[in-house]
């Protein structure tokens, strides 16, 4: 098992290593000394390093450490060799990787080794067995085929429907001429047959007499299996494959104009060019075409599937790549067979030690088989599928790396209440499942608990990081260094909620749970708290717009339509040529990704089944409790927060028995003094802010602010927005009710 670190960017040249490179940036404070950059326009190639100042020279003393920097003047053409790099980054390499790196030829070689071994082997056990028997059977069928053959050869047989027009057309002449050209092949064709005839008879005696045995039974067996070959049926050659082939031709520029020209991106006086030659790359081939002056790659998007007609493929073979450098260069990949169907394999998170969550990690390949890195550092990810794609393995694998990095914190809710999660109760912090309150837990209050806590801790971050040593936190922004401290306690924090659309259509508690995950996946990730929701109902009524739009990553498996894929992926992102709905019912766990890094495109994810995730969950459990980072649910400690429903009680305790209605401003007022650090934020708000505070507050419990008439202090008469004390005691008499039928 290895453990998996991916390189950081390189650091920045120090201050002193530019002043070195570029000394003729600095000048001395005093005008005299000041270096002069010449014009560009007035200096030849061969004079620039003659023109910049010496460093022994008195005259550029001046331009010593710590002196003032003028700006340039003038850009500098680049240098003869970043031209030649320019070249040979450029330029396509003279032999393939495999034939020069020693590993890989080694390689090569190994698989040539087990390939060829394993066909002849596999016809070696076949040939006495089913080979031998086939052309026993087939060859008297050959030999009259053969036989058959020679005779209409001889008799001029292909000429016959010639004479026979020429009777019915009632033309003696042309049916004489065709008549004696008819003797003259026959007769010509006849004596050929016969010297043949009497040729092969003589050599096959000579042979019966004088050959040996063994090499009058090759002779025997050669022309057995001749015949036997002539006379096999089509569908049912004599030599079975030794593997499966996929239906693979080769690619020429006769198709790929075709199927331009049946896709309608091509006119009469509009051709297509080709800047490089067609050729293989990897499990497919490669082209890159410029369309005629006008059409753009968005146009080729759209007659995606009549390209793929046109190439006599299927659509999910062919593949579209936009060419930065032209606005009409389309790159297509066109894959001997679907890529898609073919699994991605086991997640390499099984061989891993440990993961470090700064860094990226592998999540899946690509269409080609090229690895994809995915990472969760200041984003938010959404993934929607409809259901059995794949959506939440596809999800776990993200969480599955998070367990492996003793130091980020997890917090765990799915909304169906499957299997599929249950193994991280041995390292999330806060987790629940489904929506049902059992044996007198109730997993949504948890999730409010939960998400209330974080937002208090988002919220504590901002100020601390703000408030941290430069020396600690150079740009006021999260390091890996700072997440890493326990004495700070602000580790990377994934929060994962799965089938998300199940909490926030709660009738109790669906508004403030989207309100809470509104909030952390706008505001969270900028200090380390990432948050990932997956659905399989992203529509506004399930998931609203006001959470979708929050993600800055969208990841969708197959959906029902291009709408919902957009829905997804993000307005606009069919017209970008992302359609998930494209993906067949085969591709599971293969999605569209768009947002995590600057390219989008398709991930087929790694597995990692419920065995594979209960071992790597073992192993993070054993890393946490090595590094003493286990805690909350997964340690047996308690949730410091109150419960969402905390509220009524508190209002309920501070409301006398004699008040009927009070003014929504005095019940904050009260509370503010009867738990200050629950209600301590309250009490800073403006009047009519209270009252709005205090209203959102009960308004999942059904309870309304009215006006209520009521006396100031100074005893004048006023209405103002309030509440009833009987409604907080009809809520409370629900709220206990519920608990007891659970």
């Amino acid at each position: 098992m290895t453990e998996m670190n991916v390189s950081g960017p390189p650091a920045e040249a120090p201050e002193e290593e530019t002043a070195r490179v570029l000394p003729f940036l600095r000048k001395e404070t005093t005008p005299a000394a000041t270096a002069t950059v010449p014009d560009a326009g007035e200096v030849k190639p061969g004079e620039w390093e003659a023109q910049l100042p010496d460093a022994d020279d008195p005259e550029a003393e001046g331009l010593a450490e710590g002196a003032e920097v003028d700006p340039p003047t003038a850009v500098y053409p680049p240098s003869v060799a970043e031209w030649m790099e320019a070249k040979d980054k450029a330029r396509l390499p003279v032999l393939p990787d495999w034939v020069k790196l020693p590993d890989q030829r080694k390689a090569v070689r190994k698989w040539a080794v087990r390939h060829y071994s394993t066909m002849v082997g596999y016809h070696v056990v076949r040939l006495p067995t089913i080979y031998t028997p086939k052309v026993l059977w087939y060859s008297p069928r050959g030999a009259w085929r053969w036989s058959a053959t020679v005779g209409r050869w001889v008799f001029d047989v292909e000429g016959k429907p010639l004479r026979l027009a020429a009777v019915a057309n009632e033309d003696a002449g042309e049916y004489l001429k065709l008549s004696r050209q008819r003797n003259d092949r026959v007769r010509l064709r006849g004596v050929i047959a016969a010297i043949a005839g009497f040729v092969g008879l003589a050599a096959a005696l000579t042979l019966y007499v004088m050959a040996p045995s063994w090499l009058l039974l090759m002779a025997m067996a050669a022309l057995t299996t001749t015949l036997g070959a002539v006379g096999a049926p089509a569908d049912r050659p004599l030599i079975d494959r030794a593997r499966v082939t996929f239906r693979k031709r080769r690619l020429s520029s006769d198709i790929v104009i075709r199927a331009h020209e049946a896709a309608k991106l091509t006119g009469k006086d509009q051709n297509i060019a080709f800047p490089r030659p067609i050729g293989r790359d990897g499990d497919g081939w490669r082209v890159v075409v410029d369309l005629p002056y006008g059409k753009t790659f968005e146009d080729a998007v759209k007659a995606h599937a009549r390209l793929a007609s046109g190439m006599d493929i299927a659509p999910t073979q062919l593949f579209l790549d936009k060419d930065e450098t032209s606005g009409r260069r389309v790159s297509y990949w066109i894959a001997d067979r679907d890529p898609l169907a073919v699994p991605s394999g086991k997640s390499p998170l099984l061989g891993a030690t440990r993961v470090d969550f700064w860094k990226p990690f592998p999540w899946g390949v690509d269409e080609r088989g090229n690895p994809v890195m995915a990472s969760m550092l200041w984003l938010s990810l959404l993934v929607g599928a409809v259901p059995r794609q794949g959506k939440t393995f596809s999800a776990r694998t993200i969480a599955l790396a998070a367990a492996l990095d003793p130091h980020v914190r997890l917090i765990v809710f799915d909304g169906k209440a499957s299997p599929d999660w249950r193994s991280f109760t041995k390292v999330a912090h806060r987790i629940g499942f489904g929506i049902v309150p059992r044996d007198g837990f109730d997993p949504v209050e948890h999730l409010v608990n939960a998400l209330m806590e974080l937002k208090a801790d988002v919220e504590d971050r901002y100020h601390r990081l703000s408030e941290l040593p430069l020396h600690i936190c150079p740009e006021g922004k999260l390091t890996p260094e700072i997440s890493r401290d326990p004495k700070l306690n602000m580790p990377l924090t994934l929060v994962v909620v799965d089938e998300v659309q199940e909490y926030l259509q709660h009738p109790t508690h669906g508004k403030t749970i989207l309100d809470l995950l509104v909030y952390l996946a706008r505001v969270a990730p900028a200090v380390g708290v990432s948050v990932m929701n997956s659905t399989q109902k992203p529509d506004d009524t399930a998931c609203p717009s006001v959470l979708r739009d929050q993600h800055q990553a969208r990841f969708s498996l197959r959906v029902g339509s291009w709408q919902v894929s957009d829905v997804v992926l993000g307005a606009g992102s069919y017209s970008e040529g992302l359609d998930a709905s494209k993906l067949l019912k085969s591709h599971k766990g293969v999605g569209l990704l768009k947002g995590m890094s600057d390219d989008s495109g398709i991930v087929r994810t790694y597995l990692a089944n419920g065995r594979d995730a209960e071992t790597v969950l073992d192993r993070a459990r054993a890393l946490r409790e090595d590094e003493g980072t286990l805690s909350g649910d997964a340690a047996g400690e308690a949730s410091a927060s109150r419960s969402a429903d905390a509220i009524l009680d508190d209002v309920a305790a501070v409301l006398g028995r004699s008040e009927d209605r009070v003014w929504s401003e005095t019940v904050v007022n009260r509370l503010a003094e009867y738990s200050p650090d629950a209600y301590g934020e309250w009490a800073a708000l403006e009047g009519r802010a209270k009252a709005d505070q205090l209203a959102a507050a009960l308004k999942p419990y059904g309870i309304k602010t009215d006006q209520v008439w009521g006396k100031t202090e100074s005893g004048k008469g006023a209405n103002r927005r309030g509440i009833e004390r009987q409604h907080i005691i009809d809520a409370v008499t629900r709220r206990n009710k519920t608990r007891a039928d659970s």
